[in-house]
């Protein structure tokens, strides 16, 4: 696993999921046999490649139960400019170019990850050859981006952020979700349940990780990790053991690498 601010490179055990909607603009690529994708409600497909666009409820599958999976925060990408094989898609992708191209990368990240000089910004030259085009947010907006982003477990409520903003309630709302793409609730609510990830490959106490990630008791916690990635917070954990991670390692909180 490679985790960044703005990123995630996976690759491993898929498990079960059930449903899941991630905060990041996800890229499943299939290792071995074809994943079976399902947006929302809709039928299942196999394919090579899927693309699901941030906060989109889904759930996805796989025979062999491994997966690679690129997850790219929604907050940190201009939808309109990314590359084609990604920019506005929902579901399977026939590239099988793309597919080589990541299946190539991953067994090179396998092999030598641990030995490179790995920083952040190396992470779309390695997937994409170039780096992806931000997302122009509005300095008052990104204050507060930035302000969830390097304390997710922290209590900012939208009054405060509107304040701190100089903005009326309403209109910070309102900019927030023209801004970000998505309601300021759900962002801070991934946001929360993303940092989750700086703790899978520790021996960590699950309680102890509910409250050093912000939620008030084991049920919050239970309830909000299902509902984010599809599966129990102690299924992430047992499936996370044999995880090596590779990469600068974004310190817990810090919301920049360290």
């Amino acid at each position: 696993m490679w985790l960044t601010p703005d990123r995630l490179f996976y690759a491993g055990l898929l498990g079960a999921p059930s449903v899941r909607t991630m905060g990041g603009l996800l890229i499943y690529v299939a290792l071995r046999a074809p994943i079976r994708i399902r947006i929302d409600d809709g039928a299942w497909e196999s394919t090579q490649l899927a693309v699901v666009p941030a906060y989109m409820p889904h759930s996805v599958a796989c025979d062999d139960r491994m997966i690679c999976d690129l997850a790219l925060e929604a907050e940190s990408i201009d939808l309109a400019r990314l590359p084609t094989v990604i920019r506005d898609r929902a579901g399977p992708v026939d590239d099988p170019a793309f597919v080589r191209h990541v299946r190539q990368a991953h067994a090179y990240l396998s092999e030598r990850g641990r030995e490179l000089e790995l920083r952040a910004d190396s992470f779309d030259q390695i997937f994409f050859g170039h780096a992806l085009v931000p997302r122009k947010l509005d300095p008052r907006i990104e204050a507060v981006v930035q302000r969830i982003r390097s304390a997710p477990s922290a209590t900012a409520t939208a009054e405060s952020c509107a304040a701190s903003a100089h903005l009326s309630f309403s209109r910070f709302l309102h900019l927030f979700k023209e801004d970000v793409g998505t309601p300021f609730r759900s962002f801070r609510t991934w946001k929360r349940a993303r940092s989750l990830l700086h703790y899978v490959t520790q021996d960590s106490n699950l309680a102890h990780v509910a409250l050093d990630t912000g939620y008030p008791d084991s049920t919050h916690f239970s309830h909000s990790i299902r509902q984010a990635f599809g599966l129990k917070p102690s299924d992430i954990f047992a499936g996370s053991r044999k995880l090596a991670l590779i990469g600068e390692r974004a310190a817990v909180g810090s919301g920049m690498p360290g």
